[in-house]
């Protein structure tokens, strides 16, 4: 059954806000066993409206909502934000808790009205809780769908503890420069689809969480069995990001056939000390970047909130305990990247948990031979800006980097210090400067180097050093080093 939100005196003027009316519909198509809540072309001033089990809200072509400017229309809804709760945050625009069967559909928008809440937080930083767009919390088959989320004051679609999840075909719109207004998070989920979405954002584009330190390690409740495709995903701080909130455990994700276009960093995994949880089984596949500036980043020393704490300082090995994260078997394959501008990946462990079995493979990665911007590929302390640098990995256990193309960095094309069991196999290294080794081994136990090919010069080095450096081979030759530097060559003529 369908009921239609104008038959309950919902005002389409733009200008009243009819939260009220609105919600009478969704109450009483809900209170009937479920159906349709029709919302026809017009514009509609709303604060929180609250789902109920078994309703499609859905948005005509032509109808818009709009939040209130009235900050008391979203109520204080008690739940978590980014992995910690939170008592006195404010319910979202569209909202729901504890439901089965839920949607929102159609070819409407949805317009938060983000700029009033955001002069707010510039007036007062930390004290104005913001709203979300969509945001659902411990529900089952959750479904939205062909819908346009603009402006939205915070996260936008954020799915919290559901299972089930659909988010499909949607748009989303905030301005680049609009404060951590992410665009798709699901948060401790299990079973997502996310595909053929579009999504510009002023943060990151797509994030999967699972709870912030002793917050997700009691509640145990990882996020899994996620896949993301389809999706082009444009001006975010990271395309599909994984993290830092990641307490209870991230697995099982796939990730393909997207375009990323100037977003500061491309698939990005990051945590620190403290958080814990696991993040493995990722693959990411068949993938198109633009002007990003670090495609592939692995980041165990994330700084933001801590940039003075220990637990990211610390370059020592600390002891292994809950707080501990593990980053393993993590794989990208066939991606494109052109007009790189910081670093083709950047890959960070810890000294006491080195990143382990992580894969990149038949891809090509073309530094931008225009460009001069330097900055931080990860954000972590002590990580130095860099401009058009190849590959960067430290602390890492079974590295294979295998079919890859790397064109038109500056400094050595591969750079790897304090790994074990590694592989470097069939490269192709451009470079237009001879100043430096193509591939600069550091503390290194354990590699196998062969069918690299350096077309500019047959004759550039592999350069390889550290006291602890044994049990190389390149082009079927071993090398065990001490402290003076050896070299061998890259390729054939």
């Amino acid at each position: 059954m369908t009921y239609d939100i104008t038959n309950f005196g919902a005002n389409r003027d733009g200008e009243t806000v009819t939260t009220a009316q609105m919600q009478a519909a969704i109450d009483a198509c809900g209170g009937a066993g479920g159906g349709t809540v029709n919302v026809p072309s017009g514009r509609y001033v709303t604060g929180s409206l609250w789902l109920r089990s078994n309703v499609t809200l859905h948005l005509e072509a032509g109808a818009i909502l709009v939040g209130s400017p009235r900050f008391d229309d979203f109520p204080i809804w008690s739940s978590r934000w980014e992995g910690a709760g939170v008592k006195a945050g404010r319910a979202a625009l569209i909202c729901g808790e504890g439901l089965d069967n839920v949607a929102i559909t159609g070819r409407g928008t949805i317009d938060g009205r983000g700029a009033i809440w955001w002069e707010q937080q510039a007036k007062a930083p930390g004290k104005i809780r913001r709203p979300f767009l969509f945001r659902v919390v411990d529900c089952r088959n959750v479904l939205v769908e062909g819908v346009t989320f603009r402006n939205s004051p915070m996260w936008t679609v954020t799915p919290l503890a559901c299972d089930n999840v659909v988010i499909n075909r949607i748009t989303i719109i905030n301005p680049p420069d609009s404060p951590n207004t992410d665009g798709i998070n699901p948060d401790s989920c299990r079973n997502v689809r996310i595909s053929d979405c579009h999504v510009d954002v002023g943060d990151d584009c797509i994030t999967i969480k699972s709870g912030k330190e002793d917050d997700g390690r009691q509640q145990l409740r990882p996020c899994e069995n996620i896949a993301v495709t389809n999706c082009t995903l444009v001006h975010g701080h990271g395309g599909v990001v994984i993290g830092s909130e990641i307490s209870g455990g991230v697995r099982n994700v796939a990730i393909s056939n997207c375009v990323f276009v100037g977003t500061d960093r491309g698939i990005r995994i990051k945590a620190r000390r403290g958080r814990g949880g696991v993040v493995e089984d990722v693959r990411a596949s068949d993938l198109i970047m633009d002007g990003v500036n670090c495609p592939i980043v692995v980041n165990l020393f994330y700084g933001c909130g801590a940039w003075n704490d220990q637990k990211v300082l610390d370059q020592g090995a600390h002891p292994v305990n809950d707080g501990t994260p593990r980053f393993r078997r993590l794989r990208y394959s066939n991606i494109t990247a052109r007009r790189i501008k910081f670093a083709a990946a950047y890959i960070l462990g810890l000294p006491e948990m080195y990143v382990e079995d992580l894969i990149i493979e038949n891809s090509s990665f073309f530094l931008d031979a225009q460009g001069t911007d330097a900055g931080p590929p990860a954000m972590a302390p002590g990580v130095p800006d860099l401009c058009r640098a190849g590959i960067i990995a430290s602390s890492v256990r079974q590295l294979t980097l295998r079919q890859l193309d790397i064109t038109d960095q500056i400094g050595p094309a591969i750079s790897i210090s304090k790994a074990k069991e590694m592989r470097l196999l069939d490269l192709t290294l451009r470079s237009p400067s001879i100043d430096s080794p193509l591939v600069n081994l550091e503390e290194i136990e354990g590699a196998h180097i062969a069918g690299c090919y350096a077309p500019q010069d047959a004759s550039l080095p592999v350069q390889i050093s550290g006291e602890h450096s044994s049990n190389i081979i390149v082009h079927d030759q071993e090398f065990d080093v001490d402290e003076s530097a050896q070299a061998t060559p890259v390729g054939q003529g």
